[in-house]
């Protein structure tokens, strides 16, 4: 039978140990789950924490599990740096001082920070007393690119889990077979979606989501035609698009409190009303960054037939507008131009505004190039 663990693709040693630990009740006060984006590494802190929470041990249909699924459950907190070089001291003093109240709903809290790669000394400091002695109804979930990158005195107080990179033909094979799409087509998706599966299938799944690639990808196929007028219309309306799946989750938000304020605490109402706020910012940042996930697969295709190798081209789909790109410019400028995606990518992790980083990104790209934003 199925459960919250068997939704953690591509992982099978994660998914086994995390199953039995929580069968055999062995389950730690602090977990650092290590590994490279697209891993899944947030998915298996959300099974985990269903599987604490649920009766029956991540049953995956209860009530309890679904609103975990949807983010929508108030003793599951994520967390994301909130400054721009990582997590401010404050934020992990919230944090901390969090920990202390009483579950909402449930028994117990489940606490899960993504990339503690950035959490420095000084906010390292202040969190961790309670990283080591959480209160007995709080589990704690790190999450972090390498056990290298992240600073010893968190590692030492947590049970590091290792995520294997999951290669991106595996990764689609996976996708294809979740979704019934074509491997082509998974592929794309894929890559889209940063080399996440989870992701890549409500990807596939969105029509929304196809559109939005497609405005992507039009936008850089009139790079060589467009004005600095063009680019700054291109970006702004990318921003638009990127934020408009936002609108259905405030909507969303604002019914589930209308629903529960009735009968909930104000102190509670505020942890709701705290909750929504960060899954509004991580939806808001996925968006964005799928901006730069498209923009670089798109980028990696033209340097595939600058190389002379067509057949690694994943976006099948638009081949001839790669190929018109490709017969314009060469290896090097394209290497230049996927320099700009990264840096553009790191600058909107660090809470650099999206649209100034679109804007920017889209003259570098367009200058790297073809050395001009001038119509022809």
């Amino acid at each position: 039978m199925a459960d919250v663990f068997s939704q953690i693709f591509g992982q099978p040693r994660v998914r086994e140990f995390l199953r039995a630990s929580v069968a055999s009740d062995r389950v730690t006060h602090a977990y650092l789950f290590t590994g490279p984006a697209g891993s899944n590494k947030t998915q298996a802190a959300y099974a985990l924490a269903s599987a604490l929470i649920c009766k029956d041990n991540g049953c995956g249909a209860c009530d309890e599990c679904s609103k975990i699924a949807r983010r929508k459950h108030p003793d599951v907190r994520y967390y994301a740096p909130e400054g721009a070089g990582g997590y401010l001291v404050e934020q992990i003093r919230e944090i901390v001082s969090d920990t202390s109240l009483a579950p909402i709903q449930a028994t117990r809290k489940v606490y899960i920070l993504d990339r503690v790669d950035l959490l420095g000394t000084s906010a390292a400091n202040a969190f961790l007393k309670t990283l080591e002695e959480p209160p007995d109804d709080v589990v704690i979930i790190l999450l972090g690119r390498t056990r290298e990158s992240v600073l010893p005195t968190i590692v030492s107080r947590c049970s590091v889990v290792p995520f294997r990179h999951i290669p991106a033909t595996e990764a689609a094979d996976i996708l294809a077979q979740r979704t019934g799409a074509s491997f082509e087509q998974a592929r794309i998706a894929i890559e889209a979606c940063g080399g996440s599966i989870t992701r890549g299938i409500e990807f596939m799944k969105s029509n929304e989501r196809l559109s939005f690639r497609r405005q992507v990808l039009d936008t850089l196929a009139r790079l060589d035609t467009s004005d600095s007028w063009d680019l700054v219309s291109a970006a702004s309306d990318l921003v638009v698009a990127a934020k408009a799946p936002l609108d259905s989750v405030r909507a969303a938000h604002e019914a589930e409190l209308a629903e529960n304020a009735d009968f909930l605490a104000k102190s509670a109402i505020r942890q709701i009303e705290a909750r929504n706020k960060r899954e509004l910012t991580a939806r808001s940042l996925e968006s964005f960054r799928q901006i730069t996930a498209i923009t670089a697969s798109f980028l990696r295709d033209v340097l595939a037939v600058c190389a002379q190798a067509p057949e690694l081209v994943i976006n099948v789909d638009i081949r001839d507008v790669i190929e018109a790109t490709a017969s314009r410019t060469d290896e090097a400028h394209v290497a230049r131009a996927l320099e700009a995606v990264n840096a553009c990518d790191m600058s909107i992790s660090y809470n650099v505004s999206p649209e100034t980083c679109l804007d920017a990104l889209l003259f570098e790209i367009g200058e790297a190039l073809y050395g001009t934003h001038s119509p022809r």
